[in-house]
């Protein structure tokens, strides 16, 4: 037992050395793990524990992984992400797997082995994307809602089929059990639905009156539902999922979720070690040339799918270009359907070992170029006029020239709008979220749809002759682009941009910035010219949080609230503070 622990202390150490040079790296920390489990194992220290007590963490990881991404999946999101990505995302599966099926026949792998490498190397990492999403601030662009929004289309498609592999055996064709898992499903399905809908909110709301009985709940939740779905002839991957799913219809599922994530991050960690740990040096090199094929197939050919999807929906080259990075890596959901299929007996333990390079491969390569899009576009964009149609959806520019141009409408922006109505100035507003335009034109608002970090729908916007330009982006790159296309074409015009740290400040007073907003900076500002006016003065105080609370009512009715605040909390407010 002593023997085991200091195996276990060792072993997080080297993850939390290794996961160090990642971060240093700027890549996710999953390819941490998998090189320290290559580390661990049999090709390097040979240090991995006796037992199944990685084992046994690994699949306990799973498990907090799967009902997680359970929680976040509510069967209320596919009518969310429209009907591009819904076509997107299945159009992308199926061309990613007929192709990766017929690679992988060429290069002389067995039928089945071939249909299970085509359908790991056909799903995306949500997970990741997400993250990487959010670090550019590119979640509510367009590009990003779409991506997004096909991700979460291959994340019920990638369940469908782990529930058609749970219920194979070795030997078995496991296509000749669709049939037969699907009966099952549909039972487990009609004997859930009255539960979820009239015994579960009862449940959840009596564990949800004690935070420690609610966290006990959920993972009782959790791990029961897997072990049910394994007695039943599932796997336990299945059981998760579904266990996640039908407690996202619950009003508690963002709380259970942000209890449960650091269980998820600790013993995630013993699988993704494993898969590394597994991996055998000989195997490695017979199956280099496979590997090699298929990463460059993900890392280039599912782009390419998704842009030329794209561009038959009519979008331009930018956004299907975008979109299409967001497919060139292979998801958590490949891994782990390589790895049921190894335990299963459905395929040899060689393909984890391809699997698991290819993954290495292709998320460190899609994490650049998903950092480094802005600046790689630019470059490549007059070879892209292929994948754009005419008549695209997003509608070319035609505008005249503004005095005044705000950048972003969303929270800052209001107060900026506001200033310039005062003014009475005529101005354009540019948002790169369609809703905002929509409401904006509707209120009859000069606005324009756009990202600004667009370099070809910077070029058409006219801008020669405004005299002031506000933008509320913080985003380093952005303010960069916009600073040189709008010095190229109007040098006298005022610029004022917004940025996130003091460094990004200096760094755009230097490129001709006439003012940088830092938001936290002026806040504060603002707070202490009302203490230097009202002092200790209980009415003005008063005065003060009435005009202040009427403000906030404008805007959470138009939707300005924080970026990482869940819409239903936001909805809750909304009702109780309509009439102010």
């Amino acid at each position: 037992m002593q023997e085991i622990f200091v195996q276990i202390s060792i072993i997080i150490l080297i993850v939390l050395a290794v996961s160090f040079i990642m971060r240093i790296l700027r890549q996710p920390l999953i390819i941490g793990y998998i090189i320290s489990g290559i580390l661990i194992g049999p090709i390097f220290l040979d240090i991995l524990p006796e037992g199944n007590t990685l084992k046994i963490f690994s699949e306990m990881g799973i498990s907090f992984l799967l009902f997680i991404v359970g929680l976040h999946l509510s069967p209320k999101v596919i009518k969310e992400v429209g009907k591009i990505a819904l076509i997107t995302g299945i159009g992308q599966v199926l061309f990613t797997v007929s192709i990766g099926y017929f690679i992988a026949r060429l290069l002389g792998f067995t039928s089945i082995a071939s249909w299970y490498l085509a359908i790991a190397i056909s799903f995306s990492s949500t997970i990741i994307i997400m993250k990487l999403l959010s670090d550019k601030d590119a979640l509510e662009k367009l590009y990003g809602k779409i991506s997004i929004g096909f991700l979460l289309v291959q994340d019920f498609i990638a369940i469908t089929i782990l529930l058609i592999i749970s219920s194979s055996s070795a030997g078995e064709n496991i296509f000749n059990t669709a049939v037969f898992t699907f009966l099952k499903g549909l039972l487990i399905f009609v004997i859930l639905v009255p539960f979820t809908y009239y015994v579960l909110p009862k449940l959840s709301m009596f564990f949800a009156k004690s935070q420690e009985l609610l966290f006990i709940f959920a993972i009782s939740w959790g791990l029961g539902f897997a072990a049910l779905f394994n007695y039943l002839g599932f796997s336990l991957e299945v059981g998760a999922l579904i266990a996640g799913i039908v407690l996202s219809l619950t009003p508690y599922s963002f709380e259970i979720s942000s209890k449960l994530r650091p269980l998820r991050d600790f013993f995630i960690i013993s699988f993704f070690i494993l898969l590394g740990a597994q991996m055998v040096f000989q195997e490695v090199i017979t199956m280099m040339w496979p590997a090699i094929i298929f990463s460059l197939f993900i890392l280039f050919g599912n782009p390419l799918i998704v842009m030329t999807l794209m561009g038959i929906f009519k979008y331009t080259k930018y956004t299907g270009f975008m979109c299409g990075l967001t497919v060139a890596q292979i998801s958590e959901f490949s891994l782990i359907i390589i790895a049921l299929g190894a335990r299963l007996g459905h395929i040899d333990s060689n393909i984890i070992s391809l699997i698991t390079v290819v993954g290495l491969t292709t998320i460190a390569g899609s994490t650049y170029m998903i950092m480094f899009s802005d600046k790689i576009y630019p470059k490549i964009s007059r070879f892209l006029g292929i994948f754009e149609r005419e008549n695209i959806k997003e509608k070319k520019i035609k505008t005249e020239n503004y005095p005044y141009v705000l950048i972003g409408e969303n929270r800052i922006g209001f107060s900026i709008m506001n200033a310039f109505n005062k003014l009475n100035k005529k101005f354009l507003v540019i948002d790169y979220n369609p809703d905002v335009a929509k409401r904006l034109s509707s209120e009859n608002i000069a606005c324009l749809y756009g990202d600004v970090s667009n370099i070809d729908f910077l070029e058409e916007i006219r801008l020669d002759k405004s005299k002031l330009i506000v933008s509320t982006i913080p985003d380093r790159e952005t303010n960069l682009l916009l600073l040189d296309v709008i010095r190229r074409k109007n040098s006298s015009v005022i610029i004022i941009l917004a940025a996130r740290q003091i460094s990004d400040a200096f760094e755009f007073y230097e490129a001709g910035a006439d003012y940088v907003i830092l938001p936290h900076f002026l806040g504060g500002e603002y707070v202490a010219r009302i203490i230097e006016g009202a002092k200790e003065s209980k009415p003005l105080y008063k005065k003060v949080r009435q005009k202040h609370m009427k403000e906030l009512n404008k805007r959470l009715m138009r939707g300005h609230e924080h970026p990482h605040i869940e819409k239903d909390h936001s909805f809750k407010f909304k009702k109780k503070y309509r009439g102010l």
